[in-house]
């Protein structure tokens, strides 16, 4: 135990002797979460949550075509602000992505067009009615830039359709109703009528605490990332260590290499802990000094922190035996940084999984990113508990064995121990 206490002390000196290494496992993840969430925030405000700004050019001064701007404003997905002159030129100069233009005499078309549907409605009933076909209304143009997504787009032209139909729903409904009875339709049954009875409720299927958020879906996967980016670090010092001959007298001592390689799984398995600690303390307390959401946290804190440290220990896994095979220090930073990009984004943190192409899924299973980001996601957005996540701590601590096992066969066919 001594020993193992010494060697613990010695590598963690020569780790905080290389202060641009600390910079990097601390300081720079800690950056780079704090942007990635602001970024992504910004995203879920302009496709989810928040409204999005509509570019609003009225040509037509009648009630129709305020009712209908109403109908958008109320719809709860559109903030129209009002501009003089060219949409499609306030569009290309960015100041939204989104504008329409309401041509002129809107209103009396539109008009028109009800009375004319009202009427041969009207006559289909055997009524009396002005079967007289009108001029269809002149169509609303919307600019779109070319910046928006499809799916957004097709939301977007969603959005303003039914509000068009809803307003020439309105017209005919009061056309026929006042044909028949010669009064104007109360407002209540007008309500009644197109508003329907069965209504949607919508239920997002998770336990967390609070509304699920940009922070929530961010932060485990960026500390993940962190985490697995030691290779920088502990790759490198492992190589080092090969060329100093450290492993040759090793042999010499009356102590075993297993002591050596346990100690610095320890040391940097402490590392990742206070790196997930610093990240995690971030999104919960700094990050609504930034107008970001707060990170909630998991209730059972015990589940986090097996899952943390299981990561971890991954992770650490992963860095040791990029070391053992790497000959020169450039090749442990070359292959560790370009591997975690690749085995992140196979793993779903940098992409949705269920988005990747299908031959790219064949190989999700491998990366052990997939299976520690699943368990955090189980945990902050399902608000799972530790016996919820043992479907993917089996597999982490699968891979894990694996990366162990590796480590030390290429430690006994470099002659090393």
């Amino acid at each position: 135990m001594y020993r193992l206490w010494a060697t613990i002390q010695k590598d963690a000196r020569i780790m905080l002797r290389d202060r641009i290494g600390i910079l990097l496992m601390f300081g720079m993840p800690l950056v780079l979460v704090l942007i990635v969430t602001a970024i992504q925030n910004a995203a879920f405000e302009a496709t989810g949550s928040g409204k999005m700004p509509l570019l609003v050019c009225n040509r037509d001064t009648g009630a129709v075509s305020r009712a209908f701007l109403s109908a958008l404003t109320s719809s709860g997905m559109f903030e129209p602000k009002f501009v003089a002159g060219d949409v499609a030129g306030h569009v290309h100069a960015k100041e939204a992505t989104v504008g329409i233009e309401i041509p002129a005499r809107f209103s009396d078309a539109l008009q028109a067009t009800a009375h004319a549907l009202a009427g041969k409605a009207l006559h289909s009933f055997g009524l009396e009615g002005d079967t007289a076909s009108a001029k269809g209304a002149p169509p609303v143009s919307i600019f779109v830039s070319p910046v928006l997504q499809g799916a957004i787009r097709r939301s977007v032209s969603s959005g303003i359709s039914g509000a068009l139909q809803s307003l020439e729903s309105r017209l005919v409904l009061r056309e026929v109703f006042q044909s028949i009875n010669n009064k104007p339709m109360p407002d209540s049954l007008e309500r009644a009528l197109l508003n329907g009875s069965v209504g949607l409720q919508e239920v997002v299927v998770s336990g967390v605490r609070g509304p699920l958020n940009a922070a929530q879906h961010n932060v485990p996967a960026w500390t993940l990332f962190a985490m697995f980016f030691i290779v920088m670090s502990l790759g490198g010092s492992m190589v080092r260590e090969k060329e100093s001959g450290s492993f040759i007298r090793l042999k010499t001592l009356p102590t075993s290499y297993a002591v050596a390689l346990l100690s610095k799984q320890l040391t940097y398995l402490g590392v990742t802990l206070v790196q997930a600690a610093l990240i995690f303390a971030m999104g919960r307390w700094v990050f609504p000094l930034f107008s970001l959401p707060a990170l909630h946290l998991p209730q059972d804190v015990g589940a986090l922190f097996v899952v943390t440290l299981l990561c971890g220990w991954c992770a650490v896994s992963y860095a040791i035996c990029v070391g053992v095979f790497a000959a020169t220090p450039e090749q442990s930073n070359g292959f560790g940084a370009v591997s975690v990009i690749i085995l992140a984004v196979i793993g779903g943190l940098m992409v949705p999984s269920f988005i990747l192409p299908d031959a790219l899924k064949a190989f999700m299973n491998v990366s052990p990113l997939h299976w520690c980001l699943e368990a955090y996601y189980s945990l902050f957005l399902d608000g799972g508990k530790l016996r919820d996540v043992w479907v993917n701590i089996i597999p982490l601590t699968a891979v894990t064995l694996v990366l162990q096992a590796i480590t030390w066969w290429g430690l006994r066919r470099k002659n090393l121990i």
